[in-house]
């Protein structure tokens, strides 16, 4: 794969989830009721990222979670025989809250979805939220996000890298594309 383009670099990054903040408060009128949860690997960084800049917008905490869909994947059975598995940790009730699923890219909608089914096993939310830092379209189920950084319109043959603190060494976005050879 090669790197074909680099639309986001540490700074607009930084931006788009600022204005996400800014627009999940807006939506809920405030924060006392809304609770953030990462899903496994890179909503995790993202969603502590919003909650910190929530934290100091509203001077007062959000709580946040990280959830793990692995098991309740739809293509489960495709994937290596002894799937990792990050963990999920909402050391909070859900019931009654407003909770916001934060992933870094919206694709296909099939994460989302198993993302849905695995919070509604922990508790009945009174509302669920889709905050993701890319929507790159190409949906198979009817899903939209309700908060988003950036819309990239991508082929099939294009993959979107989200690196970010603390699974890579920098923070940025790229477009690879995948139909040509050679390393990164």
């Amino acid at each position: 794969m090669r790197e074909k383009a680099r639309i986001m670099d540490e700074q607009s990054m930084k931006r788009a989830i600022h204005r996400i903040a800014h627009e999940i408060i807006e939506r809920n009128k405030g924060t006392g009721s809304v609770a953030l949860i990462g899903i496994q690997r890179r909503g995790v960084p993202i969603a502590k990222l919003l909650a910190a800049h929530i934290e100091e917008v509203e001077n007062t905490s959000v709580q946040n979670g990280s959830l793990d869909i692995t098991f309740y994947r739809d293509d489960l059975s495709l994937l290596a025989e002894h799937p990792v598995i990050n963990g999920t940790d909402i050391p909070f009730s859900i019931t009654g809250r407003d909770v916001v699923l934060v992933d870094d890219v919206l694709f296909t909608g099939r994460t989302t979805r198993a993302a849905m089914e695995a919070i509604m096993e922990v508790g009945r939310a009174r509302t669920i939220q889709l905050a993701v830092l890319i929507d790159r379209g190409h949906r198979e189920l009817p899903i939209r996000a309700d908060f988003v950084g950036k819309n990239v319109p991508t082929s099939r043959s294009e993959l979107i890298a989200v690196k970010i603190a603390p699974f890579d060494a920098e923070d940025c976005v790229l477009v690879l594309d995948m139909t040509s050879g050679g390393g990164e």
